[in-house]
């Protein structure tokens, strides 16, 4: 029979657990996918633990939410991932909302600490469980004798199978160099004498009125440099437009040369009253 309190978690969590496995098949960044991961995998803990099924549920977040979503990350960097993320905020208000959620963590921890009593008489009733517990074989002994005994040859080869998955992933990543690779010095005569790029790839926000990793450098015509901005960003679509930039800039400058005009024509107004004023006098 379920009771009120596994009910009202599991209708709490659920959705937390789809939304988060939804993320992680439409994410478009590694590591949110990898966020919605170990979202959906610590849910499924807990479903573990509310069903009273210990082993399962500690067992689920620390090897999948642990080991398996670090190798996930570490594959997706070795293979995919030649340039850092832009430092730009994408999900607008993500930084209260996560400083709310810790809140209510941090509330919710602290409430239960605080809630929590102690006296003799339950201690030593926990201690006498304990050792009527220790006395006898439990579930955990049972299950180390068939990992460590009878099992023990298939959980090594498993782990061999993981370790040459970890090494075919370096070896798929790893390109052979057709040619000795160039040092610095190399690369700057090669500049030069193919005269492209000579001072360098341009920066990101040269130019421009915004300087962040996903902001194009714009060439003296105002158009974006292409070379400026990393290609993961483009294959992204992440890369920020200059044109509002570009509109602020030629409305500051309209707004300057609007004051220069008037205070051109307050002087030619001036200087056309003085010699009348002279010849009155």
């Amino acid at each position: 029979m379920t009771s009120s309190a596994e009910a009202a978690f599991f209708w709490v969590l659920a959705p937390i657990s789809v939304i988060a496995a939804l993320g992680l098949i439409f994410a478009r960044k590694a590591v949110h996918a990898a966020i919605g991961m170990a979202i959906t995998m610590t849910t499924l803990g807990v479903f573990y633990l509310m069903q009273k099924a210990d082993f399962l549920g500690v067992i689920q977040v620390f090897v999948y939410t642990g080991a398996v979503m670090m190798l996930f990350l570490f594959v997706i960097m070795l293979v995919g991932v030649d340039s850092s993320d832009s430092l730009v905020e994408t999900i607008k208000g993500h930084r209260w909302i996560s400083m709310l959620v810790a809140i209510g963590l941090i509330g919710l921890l602290v409430s239960t600490i605080g809630s929590a009593t102690f006296d003799e008489a339950t201690v030593q009733a926990g201690m006498d469980r304990l050792e009527s517990s220790n006395a006898t074989t439990g579930n955990i002994t049972g299950m180390a004798n068939l990992i460590f005994g009878q099992y023990v040859w298939i959980f090594e080869v498993l782990s061999a199978v993981l370790i040459t998955a970890a090494v075919a992933a370096m070896v798929l990543a790893h390109r052979e160099r057709l040619a000795p690779k160039l040092t610095q010095a190399e690369w700057a005569a090669k500049r030069i004498r193919d005269n492209r790029f000579v001072a360098g790839l341009p920066a990101p926000g040269v130019y421009a009125r915004h300087n962040a990793v996903d902001t194009p450098a714009l060439l003296p015509d105002g158009t974006p440099s292409k070379e400026s901005v990393s290609r993961v960003l483009v294959a992204r679509e992440q890369v920020a437009r200059p044109d509002e930039f570009l509109d602020v800039e030629r409305h500051i400058i309209e707004a300057a040369q609007a004051e220069r005009d008037a205070a051109r024509g307050g002087t030619r107004s001036r200087r056309s009253v003085g010699p009348e004023e002279g010849a009155d006098q």
